[in-house]
């Protein structure tokens, strides 16, 4: 049995024994093995987007994207027990977990663009083009400083990192 797939299946175990279940009965809760994982991303991106919904409407799209992840880098930098950073490792790691990353961030995008289109001032026909472009680009940053975070074991502020990677984007 490949690597990832005993380390899967060993995790199952281990959380089927948490609650007091066969592993059988803990995969019928989810769709699948890496929804086990991604499955909390839901929650995190409606957080991001009820949040990003919640900034004043005349602050300029990108200052309300940053501010609307500030509680996610939060809970990123203070990760008491390294679970978030473990949890960020296997997601890099693992081809499948990323492809299910990958899905779900494509799900925040889809909550995040018709915020971010009402704040752009231009009402022209690409306004869901701007906002979509904006939106895939601060999620790409934000992608990008949780793999540096990871590669740093959590020794670097992934929000420090979130605005370094802003910052290059936008030039």
């Amino acid at each position: 049995m490949p690597r990832v797939c005993a380390a899967a299946k060993s995790m199952i175990v281990q959380i089927a024994a948490e609650v007091g279940m066969s592993g059988r009965s803990v995969s019928r809760y989810f769709a699948s093995k890496e929804d086990m994982v991604v499955g909390n991303l839901r929650l995190i991106g409606q957080g991001i987007a009820d949040r990003l919904a919640g900034r004043p409407q005349d602050e300029p799209p990108w200052e309300a994207i940053r501010r609307a992840l500030d509680e996610h880098l939060d809970k990123l930098n203070s990760d008491p027990g390294g679970t978030l950073l473990a949890t960020s490792v296997m997601l890099a790691s693992t081809p499948t977990l990323r492809a299910a990353l990958a899905n779900k961030h494509k799900e925040w995008e889809d909550l995040l663009v018709p915020l971010v289109a009402s704040r752009l001032t231009d009402p022209s026909e690409q306004c869901e083009l701007q906002a979509r472009a904006l939106v895939s680009a601060a999620l790409a940053c934000l992608s990008t400083a949780v793999a540096e975070w990871s590669r740093s074991g959590g020794a670097k502020r992934v929000d420090v990192l979130v605005d370094s990677a802003i910052a290059a984007v936008r030039g």
